[in-house]
């Protein structure tokens, strides 16, 4: 989106090659045929536009209403995709991909808490990003654009179910979380009936696909990474059957061969990304385009199981002591005292569910598949709330539908869960310590004070001894390809 205030003087917008346009500003919807753009223009001084899915009917996504000399913007609940603003010289800028304006970024503004938020894990739901001038517009908060400028406005906090509560007699719990999945699923638009699911074949996408076929959705094709490892067997035997008792049409990426920094991935061709983008991008860069291959218009994942199983008091949470991180230059260092500073408000979606969107989804609408996560759905977030902790301790209604099913033990409750840690590992040790020799001969984060070279030089000598190298590089390693792929 490009929004130039002199144009909301006399607006006249009109479509244009699916766009819509006034004069030199112009508005596009993601390139994703679930959603759709509403515009009234009665011809007042106000146009609304909102852009939402085909089929939901509850909250837009996005909403822009323009009147002479202002441009405010709403984000909806779910967060799917959050847009990012940047405005100057009377233009206020905005994608869901922040790479998109990467002409605009001055990539030697940083802030300095966020930056030391990403090199130590200590990531937090705000409307701030790595750069000055850019603002993450969070779920139900609103921008306002003038000629003063860009202002942000947080909601009121979102209001949930503190305590669980106790079950009425007769009521059972695996039927209506059975129930209440389905018709989530049933929710989710889709014109053609072809769709994707993330099948990992642990309990929480598993719980997604089971849910997708009581959907009765006629083209399903199910995506995996295989994480390798000593793993990789029971991991490769629970997609099969998921995939089997359910009728997909799977496809099984062995993520080995996509790890961080692989030659051939976003890193390595230094092409135009997220500094802040998840670690595995490269390996899911794969399943989406494999996806998209197959025409598939949705993608179901299982993203927040975790989140709505968790059992802890929503006011009194204690985040876990972060990693020591050895190599912070004095910058990153002083700014870790405002860590927890201009934070967003409670949101009615779980956090970490809501960050990882931010990194995982824009990858999606670029390959023109709308994400959808079912377990996260606001009715699914308060059901989960309500109930009692042993349901949810270790996942046990999750794991009580599996076997519901009739599938067998090792597929509801595998010994030893999936992970990505070989990986990562491969990544590092083969592609990521190159990149770090280079960065040791220049780099953007030390020249700003927030990396130190000789702790950093340390820690590279120390990996080639190292049995495993530590993980916490792959976050600075990350984070410098990233602002260099924008500079």
């Amino acid at each position: 989106m490009r929004l130039r205030l002199a144009d909301l003087q006399e607006p006249r917008w009109r479509p244009e090659g699916g766009r819509w346009v006034s004069g030199e500003s112009w508005i596009e919807p993601a390139n994703v045929s679930t959603l759709v753009m509403e515009v009234r223009d009665d011809q007042t001084p106000c146009v609304r536009m909102r852009v939402k899915e085909c089929k939901r009917g509850e909250e837009d996504f996005v909403e822009v209403v323009m009147t002479a000399g202002e441009a405010r913007l709403t984000a909806g609940v779910f967060g799917t995709a959050p847009l990012y603003l940047l405005a100057n010289d009377g233009v206020l800028h905005a994608s869901w991909d922040v790479a998109v304006l990467g002409p605009h970024l001055p990539t030697d503004r940083l802030v300095p808490r966020v930056v030391a938020r990403t090199l130590t894990r200590q990531h937090r739901y705000t409307s701030e990003t790595l750069f000055e001038c850019v603002h993450r517009l969070t779920e139900r908060a609103s921008a306002t654009f003038t000629a003063a400028g860009l202002a942000i406005r947080y909601p009121e906090p979102a209001e949930h179910v503190l305590e669980p509560r106790v079950l009425r007699p007769g009521v059972v719990p695996l039927a209506m979380l059975d129930e209440l999945l389905t018709d989530v699923i049933r929710e989710a638009p889709s014109a053609t009936g072809c769709v994707g699911v993330e099948l990992s074949g642990g309990a929480d996408s598993g719980n997604v696909a089971l849910a997708v076929k009581a959907a009765r959705i006629p083209q399903v094709h199910s995506f995996g990474l295989l994480v390798g490892g000593s793993i990789s067997r029971q991991q490769s035997e629970r997609r099969r059957a998921y995939a089997n008792h359910c009728g997909f049409r799977d496809v099984a990426i062995p993520a080995l061969q996509y790890p961080p920094f692989c030659p051939g991935g976003v890193r390595a061709l230094r092409r135009p990304h997220d500094p802040a983008g998840a670690f595995y991008q490269e390996a899911f860069d794969v399943v989406r385009e494999q996806a998209a291959t197959r025409r598939c218009e949705v993608m179901f994942t299982g993203s927040g199981g975790d989140e709505v199983n968790a059992h802890h008091s929503r006011t009194a949470a204690e985040l876990p002591m972060p990693e020591t991180v050895p190599w912070l230059g004095p910058k990153a260092v002083r700014a870790l005292r405002e860590v927890n500073e201009h934070l967003a408000p409670i949101p009615v979606l779980p956090v970490p569910t809501l960050m990882a969107f931010g990194m995982h989804n824009p990858g999606f609408l670029r390959a023109g598949v709308w994400p959808v996560s079912p377990l996260v759905h606001p009715r699914m977030v308060r059901f989960m709330e309500q109930l009692p902790h042993e349901y949810k301790r270790g996942k046990a209604l999750f794991r009580e539908r599996i076997r519901w099913t009739g599938l067998p033990e090792s597929v509801a409750s595998p010994a030893e869960p999936e992970n990505f840690l070989a990986v990562l590992e491969k990544g590092l040790r083969s592609y990521g310590l190159p990149v770090l020799d280079d960065m040791l001969k220049e780099s953007v984060l030390i020249d700003l004070g927030y990396v130190d070279r000789k702790a950093l030089a340390q820690a590279r000598q120390d990996a080639d001894a190292a049995l495993i190298v530590p993980d916490l590089l792959c976050d600075v390693l990350a984070l410098e390809v990233g602002l260099r792929s924008l500079m």
